[in-house]
């Protein structure tokens, strides 16, 4: 008698742990945010483990469905419907696959009906690109990448590049590129740097929008023409009266293009890019000043920043962006490539400026003396 309830003791013990096995597996989502969670608290043996069984719930879930629409497809009734995907499914449900109903609505909250061409083979094949999780890939690279194994890194964040098309953000990609470029640069591979950065410039997201579509669209070069034409003769103060633009997705790529080309004495295309992330700059600075005061009329680069006042969210973004610095080797590229009164008009400008560092003492060594000097350590 004392055996048997031993016996029983123990099974109620397993079957205990087993219930509350079950009752800890979470869906594939959870495993995500809760990473994320562990990453932002520092727990990054934790984060990587969560990551990691995200990718393989979801991996082992759409595998799954995978495999039981195949073994359906594969049924001799089915395969007499031939490829109809709208017969097929009107099968699947009068007849209660319930495993394969299930795996249709996934597919189709997941991916446009109307795309996959009453084809039920291209479901399956759409319905099988789910197993990859490019978010999981990017966040493990996170995770390798704070603890400073830059290359484990790099490696997750091409893996999931190469599945961008499953991004359930169109412009996760971009911020992607941006972690991408960072790291060859921290690695010093600058033309692999540069190409990275090029993507982002010319590129567009997995709907077919151009990032930048004011340096890549059909008018790209002529715009880039006009405006280069307008700042290299006019100065930065009517060029800034005659253009704006608000894209401040692609100012970093921009800068650090234009810093990069300067350091290797390209100045034509330094200038072009240090261009656009000035022009992006001000538009930002511009907008908020007539927030503050609506009557605000740009006249000039020493009245816009006279107005901004001691704004501390607008002097945080103008550190961010390295304004003064991007000013500097503005105006060091347009003197390079013979615009010597807008690159002094540019200096001045920040010779003025009495709270800004370096960039003050430099712009006015150049005012005195100036030449295509070589670029400031970090540039």
């Amino acid at each position: 008698m004392k055996l048997g309830r031993r016996c029983c003791t123990f099974i109620f013990v397993v079957l205990g742990v087993v219930c509350a096995h079950a009752q800890e597996e979470r869906p594939w989502w959870y495993l995500m945010e809760r990473g994320k969670l562990y990453f932002r608290q520092g727990d990054y043996g934790s984060a990587l483990l969560s990551f990691e069984d995200a990718r393989r719930q979801r991996y082992d879930r759409y595998a799954g469905m995978e495999k039981d629409f195949i073994n359906f497809l594969s049924l001799p009734e089915v395969r007499a419907i031939g490829d109809s995907l709208d017969l097929v499914d009107r099968y699947a449900r009068e007849r209660n696959y319930v495993d394969v109903r299930r795996a249709l609505d996934e597919l189709y909250y997941r991916f446009p009906q109307d795309d996959l061409g009453n084809s039920a083979i291209r479901a399956l094949e759409e319905l099988g690109k789910f197993k990859d999780y490019p978010e999981a890939e990017y966040w493990i690279g996170e995770v390798y990448r704070v603890e400073s194994e830059l290359g484990l890194a790099l490696g997750q964040y091409q893996k999931a590049l190469g599945l961008s098309a499953r991004f359930e953000d169109p412009n996760f990609e971009l911020d992607l590129l941006y972690k991408v470029a960072d790291l060859y640069r921290a690695r010093q591979d600058f033309g692999l740097m540069e190409e990275t950065l090029l993507k982002i410039v010319e590129g567009s997201n997995t709907l077919g929008q151009a990032w930048d579509p004011l340096w890549s669209g059909s008018s790209g070069e002529f715009t880039r023409n006009s405006m280069t034409r307008t700042l290299g003769n006019s100065g930065p103060a009517r060029f800034l009266v005659m253009y704006r633009y608000h894209n401040g997705s692609v100012e970093r790529a921009h800068r650090l293009l234009g810093l990069y080309y300067y350091a290797f004495n390209r100045y034509n295309r330094a200038a072009e890019h240090l261009m656009f992330a000035f022009l992006i700059q001000n538009s930002v600075l511009i907008e908020e000043a007539r927030r503050d005061r609506y009557d605000f009329v740009f006249e000039s680069l020493e009245n816009l920043a006279d107005s901004l006042g001691r704004r501390t969210d607008l002097l945080d973004y103008m550190n961010t962006s390295e304004y003064y610095r991007c000013a500097y080797y503005l105006g060091n590229s347009l003197y390079g490539i013979g615009r010597v009164s807008s690159a002094r008009s540019l200096w001045s400008f920040l010779g003025g400026r009495e709270l800004i560092g370096e960039w003050r003492a430099l712009a006015l060594a150049q005012l005195e003396r100036p030449s295509v000097e070589n670029p400031v350590d970090g540039s």
